[in-house]
C-alpha cells in the first residue's frame, strides 16, 4: 500500500479509538522543506500567539484560515491530506479547510497544553457536528515524551463533548471527567518521527507536557471540516469552500516561500477565549 494513503485498518482504527498514526506520511525531503520554510518565516513569527498554560509557561502558535499557494498551502491542499480526511469525516459533502496551526514548542520554555477536546474550542464557534471535524498533525521534528509529545486518552471520543472552562489562557476540559476517563481508558503517548501524521477526532481528549528538553518540538496541525457542518458563530469563509486539491508532488515542486496573504487569527478575535459565563460551571 502507498504509505500516503489510509488503509482500511487505519480508517477502522480512527473510528474505534479516535485516532490513527501514519508513519512517513510526508517524505524526509518534504518535511525538511516545510520545517526549513517555517524556521525562516518572519511573517509566521510576527503573527504567533502566546498562550499561557496554568503554570505560566507560554505555548506559541500561528493560526491561519485560507490555504494559499505557498508551501504550507501545497501541504494543506495535497491530495493525500484531503482524500484521507474525506475517508474519515462522517459526511459525503466536500472537504473544506477550517484552519491550520504552526505549533512552536521551544526547548525548555515551551508550555503545556491542558487536557481538552478540540470540539471544546469549536463548540463556541457553534459547529453542529463533531463527527464532521478532524485534525491532522504533521510532525516537523521528532515528538517524544522528553519534549512534550501529544498524549491522548484512547477511545475518549466516544464520550461526546465534556464541559470545558479556562485553564490559564487555554480552554481546558472538566478534570472530573478527565480523571474518570483515565480510570476507564488507556493513556497513550503519541511519539512521532518527522513526516509522520496523526489523524484525530474532534472529541478525543488530549494534552501535552511542557518541553523541558534541549530539542524543539514543531508541528503543523490542519483542521478539516465537511461542507455540510454549519458553524453559526464563525465568520471565516474557508470552512465553507471545498479545498482546491493539488497533486502530492506540488509541495516539492513549488518555488514559493512564505505568503504575505494569509489571514491569521488574532488573539482578541478567538471565539474560544471569549468568556460566555458558563465556563465557570465546568
Amino acid at each position: 500500500m502507498d504509505e500516503r494513503r489510509l488503509s482500511s485498518a487505519q480508517i477502522s482504527e480512527f473510528h474505534e479509538i479516535g485516532y490513527t498514526i501514519v508513519p512517513g506520511f510526508f517524505s524526509k525531503a518534504e518535511t525538511d522543506k516545510l520545517y526549513g520554510a517555517a524556521l525562516e518565516d518572519e511573517i509566521m513569527r510576527k503573527h504567533a500567539l502566546d498562550l499561557n498554560d496554568q503554570s505560566g509557561k507560554k505555548t506559541k502558535l500561528s493560526l491561519w484560515y485560507t490555504p494559499g499557494d505557498d508551501i504550507y498551502g501545497q501541504m494543506i491542499r495535497s491530495e493525500r491530506m484531503v482524500n484521507s480526511a474525506a475517508c474519515l469525516l462522517n459526511s459525503e459533502a466536500p472537504v473544506c479547510h477550517f484552519h491550520t496551526k504552526l505549533m512552536q514548542k521551544e526547548p525548555r520554555v515551551g508550555g503545556a497544553w491542558e487536557w481538552h477536546q478540540d470540539y471544546g474550542y469549536w463548540y463556541k464557534n457553534q459547529f453542529m457536528f463533531p463527527d464532521q471535524m478532524l485534525s491532522v498533525m504533521i510532525a516537523l521534528t521528532a515528538a517524544n515524551k522528553e519534549n512534550g509529545c501529544l498524549q491522548v486518552i484512547k477511545g475518549s471520543h466516544k464520550m461526546g463533548r465534556v464541559n470545558h472552562g479556562f485553564a490559564g489562557e487555554q480552554v481546558g476540559a472538566d478534570m472530573v471527567m478527565v480523571d474518570n476517563a483515565l480510570k476507564t481508558m488507556e493513556l497513550v503517548y503519541c511519539e512521532l518521527q518527522p513526516g509522520d501524521a496523526l489523524f484525530f477526532h474532534s472529541n478525543l481528549l488530549h494534552r501535552s507536557e511542557a518541553n523541558l528538553s534541549d530539542r524543539p518540538r514543531w508541528s503543523i496541525i490542519s483542521v478539516y471540516v465537511s461542507q455540510s457542518n454549519p458553524a453559526y458563530n464563525e465568520e471565516t469563509g474557508s470552512r465553507r469552500t471545498p479545498v482546491a486539491i493539488v497533486p502530492d508532488e506540488a509541495l516539492l515542486e513549488t518555488q514559493g516561500g512564505a505568503s504575505t496573504g494569509r489571514d491569521f487569527l488574532r488573539k482578541e478575535e478567538d471565539k474560544a477565549l471569549e468568556d460566555t459565563g458558563w465556563e465557570s460551571g465546568s
